[in-house]
């Protein structure tokens, strides 16, 4: 299994790592992540854009698989399913924590929980990564 710091260099020149994502916590079953609310990732009303959530939640369930991933596999999302519940505010932070509901041999599905720093939660997002080939 990769360690965070290995992780975290292969997302910096990536999409999550333009969005500002954080590892925190890798296991093969829970990844734990942080994401900074600045104003390229919200509407106009200052509010994170419901796309900013996907992209966070897909990105913690990707690699949630990758550290699951045998030798010669890759993968890709093939749904994803989002609740908005709540917004989080520009200049502050928001937690994504991303639950293995099932890690298989063909797929794998995570839940993704993502809150403020207080702890509200703002969506909650289960997607499937399809196992393949590299």
């Amino acid at each position: 299994m990769p360690s965070i710091e290995e992780m975290q260099r292969a997302l910096e020149p990536l999409f999550p790592g333009l969005m500002g994502v954080r590892l925190l916590a890798l296991e093969p079953e829970r990844v734990l992540a942080e994401m900074p609310v600045r104003a390229a990732l919200c509407t106009a009303g200052g509010i994170l854009h419901g796309g900013a959530y996907m992209a966070f939640a897909d990105t913690l369930g990707a690699v949630g698989t990758i550290i699951n991933l045998a030798a010669g596999k890759r993968t890709t999302t093939t749904d994803s399913s989002t609740k908005f519940i709540g917004g989080a505010r520009i200049d502050t932070t928001v937690t994504g924590e991303s639950i293995a509901l099932h890690r298989g041999r063909t797929t794998m599905v995570w839940q993704t929980s993502i809150r403020t720093a207080e702890g509200k939660l703002c969506a909650v997002v289960t997607q499937t990564q399809l196992v393949m080939e590299a």
